[in-house]
């Protein structure tokens, strides 16, 4: 579950002329509509980043299920003295039932300021890019921070 950015050609280019295959991770973590959520614990448990873009039966893009939408899903009494079966139950949901769907997504060779104004204007943490509808990589407003940092 590595990630890989294309950071070094970012470093050599104006934030002006960045696009997002530039910047994007490449290695994404994908999760199917029908896991349940115990699949994503153990996912967001190991990982250092906070979205799973959700793939359908065709291997096509779905959704996006955020850490925070997860976190929304189960109870508050897991892993707590208070805890009862019906807590630890909330583990057995699907994960098409709590991800977001119908994702906004991008391309590879649009430019990071695109990309930005995207996350800005539907108040989303990430980006989907899609390829001929094949997922290629993922794209954060923590990604697009750190283009912008490095090139000015």
């Amino acid at each position: 579950m590595t990630t890989s950015t294309n950071n070094d050609m970012a470093e050599q280019l104006p934030h002006s002329q960045l696009t997002v295959a530039d910047i994007m991770v490449t290695r994404v973590v994908t999760i199917e509509m029908d896991d349940r959520l115990t699949l994503a614990k153990e996912i967001f448990d190991n990982v250092s980043f906070h979205h799973l873009l959700v793939i359908d039966e065709n291997n096509t893009l779905a959704g996006i299920l955020s850490h925070r939408d997860f976190l929304r899903a189960l109870s508050p009494n897991i892993g707590t003295a208070a805890e009862l079966i019906r807590d630890t139950e909330t583990l057995q949901k699907r994960v098409h039932q709590v991800m977001s769907h119908n994702p906004i997504t991008i391309a590879p060779h649009c430019n990071i300021n695109q990309a930005s104004k995207l996350i800005l204007d539907h108040d989303i943490g990430c980006l989907p890019v899609l390829e001929n509808n094949r997922i290629v990589g993922i794209i954060t407003w923590k990604d697009l921070l750190r283009a912008y940092y490095t090139n000015f």
